[in-house]
C-alpha cells in the first residue's frame, strides 16, 4: 500500500505515460506507419547513428534484454538490413552495420520523424516551443539512469562579467521556460546595479556557482530596506540554476549558504519573493525552512502569474 501523496504522484507518471504514446503513436502496429515495432526501429536508430556497433553497445544505448536483441539482429541480417564481421578487439564480439538496403530501409522512417516533430512544434508559439524542450531536458535529467555526483560544482564571490552574466542567464531562461517579457530581465538588471551600486560586505553578500569551469548559478542576500546601519531582515533575490546543473542540489546549497551568512550577520529573518510557477525553488524554499506568508494574483511580464511572498525567522 502506498500514502495518498505517492499513490497520487504514480497515478500522474501514468496519466503521462498513456498521453505521451498515444502522441507519438507507440501503440501502433508499425511505428510510422512502417514494417517495423518501436524496438527494431530504434535498433536501426542506433546502428544508423553509430556506423558500426557490437551487441553491448546495443544493450547499453537500448536497455533491451540480450536474447530479445539477438532475435531482432537475426531477423534484419535474414533480411539483408544488417551485415555482421568479428571485431578485431574481441573475437567473442561481432561488430553489426547497416547495409545499403537498411539503409535505405530506415531512411523513410528518419525522414518521417523528423517531419512529425517538425509538425508539431510548428503549432507552438515559440516561446512554447522552448519551454517544451526545457521540459523534456528536465524530465531527462530527474529520471535519467546516470546517477549524478552529489556536488560536482563550486561556489565563488563574482568576478568581472558574472553580473552580467546574472541577468542574461535570468533573461534567458525565464523568456524561454515560463514566457515572461524583457521587463523582467529590466527589473533583474535593476535588482543588480542596485547590488553593484550599494554592496555592504558586512550585511550583503553574492554567490556564483561553477561546474567544471562554467557559470551554472547564482543567488544575493541583501538588505531587505537599502541603507540600514543595524537591519534585522535579509532578503534573498536572484536564485537562478542553469538547466544543465539541476538535479545536483545546487539550489539548496546556493539557499544554506545564504540562510548561514544572514545567521552569521545578525539578520533576524529572511525573507523572499517568487512565483507559484517556479516549482522547484518554491520546494528548495520549504526545505529550508521559509513559510509562505502571503500570495496575490497580478499580471507581469506578459503573464498573468501568482506572486508569493515567504519568510524564515533566523
Amino acid at each position: 500500500m502506498t500514502d495518498p501523496a505517492t499513490g497520487g504522484r504514480i497515478a500522474a507518471v501514468r496519466r503521462f505515460n498513456r498521453f505521451y504514446t498515444q502522441a507519438i503513436g507507440v501503440l501502433h502496429e508499425g511505428w510510422l506507419d512502417s514494417p517495423f515495432s518501436l524496438a527494431e526501429a530504434r535498433v536501426l536508430y542506433e546502428l544508423a547513428r553509430l556506423g558500426t556497433a557490437t551487441a553491448t553497445d546495443l544493450i547499453a544505448a537500448l536497455g533491451l534484454d540480450a536474447g530479445y536483441l539477438s532475435r531482432i539482429l537475426r531477423a534484419f541480417e535474414k533480411r539483408g538490413l544488417v551485415s555482421r564481421k568479428p571485431s578485431p578487439n574481441d573475437k567473442r564480439q561481432s561488430l553489426v552495420s547497416l547495409t545499403a538496403r537498411g539503409r535505405k530501409a530506415f531512411a523513410p522512417l528518419e525522414r518521417k520523424t523528423v517531419d512529425d516533430i517538425a509538425a508539431m512544434l510548428k503549432t507552438m508559439p515559440e516561446r512554447d516551443q522552448q519551454r517544451l524542450i526545457a521540459a523534456m531536458d528536465e524530465v531527462q535529467a530527474l529520471v535519467g539512469a546516470e546517477p549524478k555526483p552529489e556536488a560536482s560544482f563550486i561556489l565563488r564571490p563574482p568576478r568581472h562579467g558574472d553580473f552580467g552574466w546574472i541577468v542574461a542567464a535570468h533573461g534567458e531562461l525565464y523568456a524561454r521556460e515560463y514566457g515572461w517579457g524583457e521587463s523582467f530581465e529590466g527589473l533583474c538588471a535593476g535588482i543588480v546595479a542596485d547590488y553593484v551600486n550599494n554592496y555592504d560586505p558586512q550585511w550583503e553578500a553574492c554567490w556564483i556557482a561553477e561546474m567544471n569551469g562554467e557559470t551554472v548559478g547564482s543567488v544575493m542576500l541583501v538588505k531587505d530596506k537599502p541603507g540600514e546601519q543595524r537591519p534585522t531582515v535579509a532578503r534573498l533575490r536572484l536564485l537562478l540554476v542553469h538547466p544543465k546543473a539541476r538535479g545536483l542540489g545546487l539550489g539548496k546549497r546556493l539557499t544554506d549558504e545564504c540562510v548561514a551568512f544572514a545567521r552569521a550577520a545578525g539578520y533576524r529573518q529572511v525573507t523572499l519573493w517568487t512565483h507559484s510557477v517556479l516549482v522547484a525553488a518554491r520546494h528548495i524554499y520549504q526545505q529550508a525552512g521559509f513559510t509562505l506568508t502571503s500570495s496575490e494574483k497580478k499580471t507581469s511580464w506578459g503573464q498573468d502569474v501568482v506572486a508569493e511572498y515567504w519568510d524564515l525567522k533566523l
